[in-house]
């Protein structure tokens, strides 16, 4: 996985893009009818139901934008909101806080949204032992924020990027010549080049499973596109050997049973790539 330090910077990153891409040369609506030391106050409303994500990427924001907005949180990351509830205050120059208001909503609403479907699918599998994981099918350019907002929901994040894993999917074993094939040439690769990497190999049916198991250091064995009975069979040849994981047709309804079969982690697209952002509404003030 990324370090710490890699992901503050893709953070860093998208504040700054979004920023270049929303002001440009300048506010001008802005700029034009409020005075440059003009002071203000605004809220965060909430106008939806389900988990609040983005509170402290907000505060980020905000801090790029002018480091002296002041930021007053009343309801912190990761905790339930309803219709009406106040996230939090602003307080500052008045056209600070127009300036970073866009983007501000754009990215909390986005993960405001992911953070609510991540723990519905989370609360789904309760009880089991299997743990919701993302993917990399999310928006380009801020998929920092949107693992962000699944660690926020309960669910943990995969891999981020295709240099922090080694994932060996259909279109890389069938281009290496097999499953073994892929996985040795993947080793030495590795080997060769003094990487430490996690090695994944998907299968397709319980024969791909078998050989994936002649296999050592092999952390991860992707069940893709598996049924429920079939799925179970895996697990079992399995057998802790390494570790399971379900991916492909999962939503609300499929979830629970794929976690029932045992599986280790269950991967979803759907958290990232199939949501409706949560309305929130940054309001002024007055006084």
């Amino acid at each position: 996985m990324i370090s710490q330090e890699q992901f503050d910077n893709e953070l860093q990153f998208i504040i700054e893009n979004a920023i270049r891409e929303d002001v440009g040369d300048g506010d001008h609506s802005s700029l034009a009818c409020i005075p440059a030391d003009a002071t203000g106050k605004a809220k965060l409303l909430v106008k939806d139901d389900g988990i609040l994500a983005g509170v402290e990427f907000a505060k980020m924001v905000f801090n790029y934008v002018d480091s002296d907005m002041e930021v007053e949180v009343l309801i912190e990351d990761g905790a339930p909101v309803k219709y009406g509830d106040i996230a939090f205050y602003v307080t500052g120059k008045s056209q600070s806080i127009l300036k970073a208001e866009r983007v501000v909503l754009n990215c909390m609403q986005r993960m405001s949204a992911i953070a609510t479907k991540t723990r519905y699918f989370t609360d789904l599998v309760a009880g089991t032992k299997a743990k919701v994981l993302d993917t990399r099918k999310t928006t380009p350019g801020i998929r920092a924020i949107e693992k962000w907002a699944v660690k926020i929901g309960g669910g943990e994040n995969h891999r981020f990027a295709l240099y922090d894993m080694i994932m060996l999917k259909d279109n890389h074993i069938d281009f290496a010549g097999g499953i073994t094939a892929a996985i040795n040439q993947t080793k030495t690769y590795l080997r060769e080049n003094n990487k430490d990497l996690k090695i994944i190999v998907e299968a397709r049916d319980l024969n791909e499973i078998e050989e994936i198991l002649q296999n050592d250091g092999v952390y991860q064995i992707l069940i893709d596109n598996f049924n429920y009975e079939d799925t179970r069979k895996a697990v079992e040849m399995i057998n802790g050997k390494c570790f399971a994981e379900s991916s492909g047709n999962i939503n609300e309804k499929t979830i629970r049973n794929y976690a029932e079969c045992g599986v280790d982690f269950i991967s979803s697209g759907a958290l990232t790539h199939s949501v409706y952002n949560m309305d929130l509404s940054l309001k002024a003030v007055v006084e």
